[in-house]
């Protein structure tokens, strides 16, 4: 069966859309990653973001093993936001290839981007960072300018994820922009959360799916594992 990775062509450059289905796959590649970045003894709380992100990405490439998804996770690395731009004017954190939306439509350009951030929901600056840093970089078309849908990760520094949900969207409505507020999702059986922007070009918004990581839960998952 053919797995609905798009929509159908349009004409111009490729206005790449994922299905419900893939999505549901990159958020539950990324949660299965986490366990097994937090295996690390050098993944915790004072960790530098760029640490975390290289271990998730481990992990990730890790939890593909053996995984029926034909994603290929490719390293971090300088982008354009157009084929116009000349110059790198970005830099993505977790870009992600999929064989069969470059068999069609042979673009060599990431396919989804996935931008981490750390947070806490009791951080002002971090929660404003998460914006300005992250999701306007989508909003704006720095990343993902032909894309539909991008993803967000947070590394939960503490607290919980729920709190860094809540303290995202409190600077979202200090900063008058509640439409952009972050909402519960139910893609998949652990909690994320989505929310949907406008952009000026192209016409069309994008969609966020956003994942809070933290530490504690995963290291009580392992030890509760080990002990069985």
């Amino acid at each position: 069966m053919r797995i609905p990775y798009e929509t159908p062509p349009t004409l111009g450059r490729e206005f790449i859309e994922l299905a419900p289905e893939i999505v549901a796959a990159i958020l539950l590649t990324l949660s299965a990653g986490w366990q097994q970045a937090c295996s690390a003894a050098d993944v915790n709380a004072d960790a530098g973001e760029v640490l975390m992100t290289e271990r998730l990405r481990d992990g990730m490439r890790g939890a593909l093993k053996n995984s029926p998804w034909k994603l290929i996770v490719l390293p971090g690395t300088e982008s354009r936001s157009k084929s116009s731009v000349m110059l790198p004017d970005g830099r993505t954190d977790i870009p992600l290839m999929m064989i069969e939306v470059f068999l069609r439509t042979q673009e060599h350009d990431p396919h989804a981007i996935i931008e981490c951030k750390r947070i806490a929901g009791s951080d002002t600056h971090l929660c404003r960072e998460y914006i300005v840093e992250g999701v306007d970089r989508f909003v704006s078309g720095k990343y993902g300018e032909n894309h539909a849908v991008g993803f967000m990760i947070g590394y939960v520094l503490s607290g919980t994820p729920t709190a860094a949900a809540a303290g995202v969207n409190a600077y979202l409505s200090r900063v008058s922009r509640t439409s952009d507020h972050l909402v519960l999702s139910t893609i998949i059986d652990s909690p994320t959360w989505y929310s949907r922007h406008a952009r000026a070009k192209p016409l069309s918004p994008i969609d966020l799916h956003h994942a809070f990581f933290g530490f504690a839960d995963v290291a009580e998952a392992a030890r509760d594992l080990a002990s069985e």
